[in-house]
């Protein structure tokens, strides 16, 4: 994955980056630069120590290095990522080198932050395609020419000897402080030696790269600190932590999850990106807009006008020049209730029966439950009219317009 230089621009907060232009030397003045980089955040622990970290970089003439831990468990990003992302991409502008660590080794334990049972295994070669997928996508919002990238697997595939010094610095109970496995235990849920041993090796993850500061959900703040107490351990300075809230999903309800189906993908189509936006309750509109957009949206426009700038706006972050046309595209199909001019064609093999879940599987971008899913709720529609059957005759949809939502068609053609 090295050397890999990506030709769509980059993107970054809007207020946010242009604030951080505009100030004076800002290394010259660790108090200010922390503050500005610990706003809308929701932990900045300990207080104080980002300042203190600044001003440690300054009098070493050492940039700061901020570090994110991602496990590459899925190949895309959705806005949920973006929000952390960008405010790395704030560190970046405040001269700090940022250092993204691709848990390729991480992701084979798994991150028990959130769950309630033990993660699934991924095998080595979809870990591997993944971290090359998102390393790719992260770079639309992070600037490519000023990061660092490293796989931890460079230090954590390490022998026996080293493992058991590493184990030494943390104890059981420590560990099982986190909700996480004290819910779990209340539940007679099982816990795994392997979900113990992970947030030690995020901890060395900062003992590896030096971290002065690390970046997470809310959900990963135990991991975080934890790494604190690693880094003690190996007579490092402890990094700051600050962690970034949460983004509600499309359901307004969950938080943004590809597994949930509430998702709003960063490579997906303009118009797709559009129509999600369109999609979410106005009771998390003010949160898009404070963590996507970095301001307050104008509560004097009625909701669906602030809604529509709000789809323009990040369209145009990802597609850039698409924004109107996106929005356009929604009006044709919701104002007007008209079809796309142009639906793409697929073709698929003729037989007696079409099994509906593996075509929208295949040509569609949704899993097969999902798709039974979405058939049950009336989400599929042949020529307009709504089809539940999992399994359809071949003439019926032999060159025949097949939706999915609202958003996504496909004509159908079948060759013998």
């Amino acid at each position: 994955m090295e050397g890999f230089h990506p030709k769509t621009r980059s993107g970054r907060g809007e207020c946010e980056s242009l604030a951080l232009a505009s100030m004076a030397n800002p290394a010259s003045d660790p108090a200010a630069l922390a503050a500005f980089l610990e706003r809308n955040s929701v932990d900045a622990l300990p207080v104080g120590r980002l300042e203190q970290r600044f001003a440690a970089a300054v009098r070493e003439g050492r940039p700061l290095r901020a570090k994110l831990g991602i496990d590459p468990t899925a190949p895309d990003i959705h806005l949920g990522h973006v929000v952390v992302l960008q405010k790395l991409r704030e560190f970046q502008d405040a001269g700090a080198t940022v250092v993204l660590i691709i848990g390729d080794f991480t992701a084979r334990i798994g991150d028990p932050s959130g769950r309630s049972k033990e993660r699934p295994v991924l095998p080595p070669e979809q870990i591997d395609a993944n971290a090359k997928t998102f390393q790719e996508q992260a770079f639309k919002v992070l600037d490519p020419g000023r990061i660092e990238v490293r796989h931890n697997s460079e230090w954590l595939d390490m022998d026996m000897a080293s493992l058991l010094a590493l184990l030494r610095v943390v104890t059981v109970a420590r560990v099982l402080e986190r909700d996480d496995f004290q819910n779990r235990i209340v539940e007679s849920k099982p816990i795994s030696m392997l979900e113990l041993l992970y947030p030690v090796m995020q901890g060395y993850d900062s003992v590896a790269i030096e971290s002065d500061v690390e970046l997470g959900g809310t959900d990963q703040k135990f991991n975080l600190l934890l790494g604190r107490d690693v880094q003690t351990s190996y007579d490092q300075e402890p990094q700051a932590i600050l962690t970034m809230p949460i983004l509600p999903g499309t359901d307004g309800v969950q938080r943004m999850s590809k597994s949930l189906g509430n998702y709003i993908g960063v490579t997906e189509p303009a118009e797709e990106m559009f129509g999600k936006l369109m999609s979410i309750p106005d009771s998390v509109m003010d949160t898009y807009y404070e963590l996507l957009l970095g301001e307050e949206r104008d509560k004097s426009a009625p909701p669906v006008e602030a809604k529509r700038e709000l789809g323009r706006r990040i369209v145009e972050r990802f597609h850039p020049g698409e924004g109107q046309n996106a929005e356009a595209h929604f009006d044709r199909l919701h104002k007007d209730r008209e079809q796309p001019d142009e639906i793409e064609e697929v073709t698929i093999a003729a037989d007696g029966q079409i099994h509906m879940p593996a075509l929208l599987a295949d040509h569609f971008g949704v899993s097969r439950s999902e798709a039974r899913r979405l058939l049950g709720q009336g989400g599929v529609k042949i020529e307009g009219q709504a089809v539940a059957d999992l399994d359809v005759a071949a003439e019926k949809i032999d060159g025949a317009v097949v939706q999915v939502g609202k958003r996504k068609f496909r004509r159908i053609k079948l060759v013998a």
